[in-house]
């Protein structure tokens, strides 16, 4: 792992190849089906797996400049052919509706890079230049243990990446016994304390999955309910927006399962229903 933050030789050519085969990786994942939501695809939209670049890259750079240049021009690279590979394959429009805001975070790695590269002094106060890339991948780590918590084993990966860097990221990088020990006493704070705050409020996923209408009409007299509770509750309940009933649900839980829509005189509608961190698909049974 020591060798992984300072002991490669990372050339210009090695920096570019790297940033170009990272591009093409991720645009991959994210055209691919198969990988939509699930750890493989999860760099596409979030900074955890980006922050182990820029700590490497700036861990085997030879000064601060060469840090901040070679950063910068890693995701000058990647970040551009993200959305190029995309549109390209896809006939798209990502790279101009998307790309600005990480061109913005990419003139960033200037300034972060290269005060970045003064955790190698392997001094105390290097770890105050550590601790917001440790909050950062926490955050991360947050929002992928509620969602492994909601669909497991989805995102499992990357929750797991999240916990390891946060451990490695100080035991690596220095050598000095104090900035070594508080940082890895803040990651474990860090990790425990996420972790708490997950458990106490579990995620939910509200949303209104079935609208009063032509082919199915309902109101607070009728009753529906999941045939597997694990999933969550439904309720139905009146929306003031659009001055109709609607039928509400918090899950708890994704996965495939069933919901009846009963009437006051005890008719019976079945609708099959599968449920995703974010999204859903209701089709009535026999239909």
């Amino acid at each position: 792992m020591k060798k992984i933050f300072g002991g490669i030789n990372l050339t210009w050519k090695k920096v570019i190849i790297m940033a170009i085969i990272v591009g093409i990786y991720t645009a991959i994942m994210a055209m691919l089906d198969i990988a939509k939501d699930t750890s493989f695809s999860d760099l596409t939209v979030t900074f955890e797996v980006w922050i182990f670049f820029g700590i490497f890259i700036i861990m085997n750079s030879k000064s601060a400049k060469d840090s901040a240049f070679k950063c910068f021009i890693f995701f000058l690279i990647s970040q551009p052919l993200v959305y190029l590979v995309q549109d390209v394959i896809n006939n798209s429009n990502l790279f101009l509706t998307y790309y600005r805001y990480w061109f913005y975070w990419t003139i960033a790695t200037i300034p972060m890079a290269f005060i970045g590269y003064y955790m190698k002094k392997d001094k105390w106060w290097g770890l105050l230049i550590l601790i917001p890339m440790l909050l950062l991948v926490a955050e991360e780590y947050a929002g992928y243990l509620s969602k492994t918590m909601f669909s497991f084993p989805r995102h499992l990966l990357t929750t797991i990446f999240c916990i390891s860097t946060l451990i490695i990221y100080p035991l690596a990088i220095f050598k000095n016994k104090i900035a070594k020990s508080a940082g890895i006493t803040i990651s474990a704070i860090l990790i425990i304390l996420v972790a708490i705050i997950c458990i106490i409020n579990p995620p939910i996923y509200s949303t209104e999955i079935l609208s009063n209408g032509k082919k199915y009409q309902f109101d607070d007299s009728y009753k529906v309910y999941l045939i597997d509770k694990k999933y969550g509750d439904l309720s139905i309940k009146y929306e003031a927006g659009i001055e109709d009933w609607m039928v509400h649900a918090d899950f708890k839980k994704a996965g495939k399962t069933e919901f009846i829509l009963e009437s006051p005189e005890g008719k019976k509608t079945t609708f099959n229903i599968s449920i995703r961190r974010d999204t859903y698909s209701v089709k009535e049974k026999g239909n």
